[in-house]
């Protein structure tokens, strides 16, 4: 995609295919299920441990696999005790300060990893940034990729009023998901019309990923973020979002201001999961195939003390379903180097 202009569109050709063709043929339980995993993982949040159990017990995975064609091979990440947004409301009822940026609380990191987006409110607060977590509907990207538009549409429209406000005011609006910072950037106005499209253009113009967003501030010196020494080599994993849009380079000038570290760009491609499409049976042994490319085997080739960095889950689950490396997302790190950041985290 970054290497070819046309390809930026191949997406929403393959996704106006499938809703003419579903709206001909009718629309297959795989594709309803994969595209509303936020109301799956919304569900199974009310009783987590049990959820896990049966998701990741032989029974739950060949019903996955019947079901809605999920490899038994694969395992689903696993939900947290509580979401990010449980946390971050417990957070703002002692905040003081009135909130100068909007951080978008994604599926994966509301549902499934939470740390993720408290460590990225800990680094904006160590930063001299009071972030707000807004309620708001899916990104709408799972339905999107699979073709359920009209429902798209609506999750689009929701986030676009949930979210007018704060960028009409000129706070910026924090992604930490590739995906959903392109659905609600790019996706999101295309698929609206009229009021609802100038609105969502005002959306997208105010939204930019977390790396982008810190970068910016030392950049414009408003930000005085202090990082200790950490890992020498960050093997650093670009999602095919933030390539494909030219989005890297603000993460990797974000992670070279690190002390002694050295940024390696893997320029590894695809991950081989992209989004769900590992996780199909029939997707499997190709998935596999693309990240043995490069991916999987430089992260089984890490050195003492080297960290690879991805911002994005699916390619972190990628490499851990394959390799048991733990890939990190930036706001992890940064906040692990900064002693601010950590002080944030003890005192909530």
């Amino acid at each position: 995609k970054a290497e070819c202009p046309v390809g930026v569109d191949v997406g929403r050709f393959k996704s106006e295919f499938l809703a003419d063709y579903w709206q001909r043929h009718g629309t297959p339980l795989d594709a309803r299920a994969l595209g509303h995993v936020r109301s799956l993982l919304r569900f199974g949040s009310a009783a987590p441990s049990l959820f896990n159990a049966v998701a990741r017990s032989k029974a739950g995975r060949w019903i996955a696999e019947t079901a809605i064609g999920i490899d038994r091979r694969r395992s689903m990440p696993a939900l947290a005790p509580r979401t990010f947004e449980h946390a971050a409301r417990q957070r703002a009822a002692s905040a003081t300060a009135a909130p100068s940026a909007v951080l978008f609380g994604d599926t994966f990191t509301n549902y499934c990893h939470p740390d993720i987006g408290l460590a990225a409110l800990d680094v904006m607060a160590a930063a001299g940034v009071h972030a707000n977590v807004v309620s708001h509907a899916c990104c709408g990207r799972p339905l999107i990729s699979k073709g359920l538009l009209d429902e798209a549409r609506l999750l689009a429209e929701a986030n676009t009023r949930a979210l007018f406000d704060a960028a009409a005011s000129g706070q910026p609006i924090v992604f930490l998901e590739p995906s959903c910072l392109s659905a609600v950037q790019e996706d999101a106005p295309a698929l609206l019309r009229g009021d609802l499209q100038r609105a969502a253009r005002t959306v997208a113009n105010a939204c930019l990923s977390f790396e982008a967003f810190i970068e910016r501030g030392y950049q414009t010196k408003t930000i005085d973020l202090r990082l200790a020494a950490g890992p020498r080599t960050i093997v650093l994993h670009g999602h095919c979002h933030q390539k494909a849009a030219g989005l890297l380079a603000p993460v990797q000038a974000l992670l070279s201001r690190i002390p002694d570290a050295t940024v390696v760009d893997l320029d590894a491609g695809c991950c081989g999961m992209a989004g769900s499409f590992g996780y199909d049976r029939a997707h499997y042994e190709v998935s596999k195939a693309i990240g043995e490319r490069r991916l999987l085997p430089a992260a089984r080739a890490l050195g003492p003390g080297d960290i690879l960095v991805a911002p994005g889950t699916s390619c972190r689950e990628q490499v851990a379903h394959f390799t048991g490396v733990q890939a990190v997302h930036p706001a992890v790190l940064l906040r692990s180097l900064s002693a601010s950041a950590r002080a944030n985290t003890s005192r909530s």
